[in-house]
């Protein structure tokens, strides 16, 4: 998708993806190794309650590599800004989760015209429909 097929109101979905444990871990050992990742018993302490809890922080941009948004992403220059961000519910392995994102904004950039700056609003549901997670890029 190039910038021209980015309409205000244009809404996309990506494909829904199933958290598996290990791949929680794998993508905390490499980026963010916190405790309640990593240490089982860390992660019993409250507010998470289960070892297998991923930060919803991690999943938005991986759920956007895959599907319709992979379209959507593999054009993308880079976000300058990110607001509005909410973690809402946590997630845990074994959850299914999908994004849904409709464009809020898009203009030709005044320094670059070749390029275009749109502002998307990102939701994350999970498998009962539940918004884990909200926030605007652009």
């Amino acid at each position: 998708m190039y910038f021209d097929d980015m309409l205000v109101g244009f809404q996309f979905r990506t494909e829904s993806r199933t958290l598996a444990a290990e791949a929680i871990k794998g993508f905390a050992q490499e980026w963010d190794p916190q405790p309640f990742y990593l240490d089982g018993e860390a992660a019993k302490a409250p507010p998470y309650g289960g070892f297998d809890y991923f930060g919803v922080s991690h999943h938005p941009h991986r759920l956007q590599a895959d599907g319709r948004g992979k379209r959507l992403v593999g054009k993308l220059n880079g976000w300058p800004e990110m607001k509005e961000v909410r973690w809402i519910k946590p997630v845990f392995a074994g959850d299914t989760l999908r994004v849904e994102a409709e464009v809020l904004e898009a203009r030709a950039s005044r320094s670059k015209p070749d390029r275009g700056i749109v502002e998307i609003r990102y939701d994350v549901l999970n498998q009962s429909d539940e918004m884990v997670a909200q926030y605007q890029a652009r």
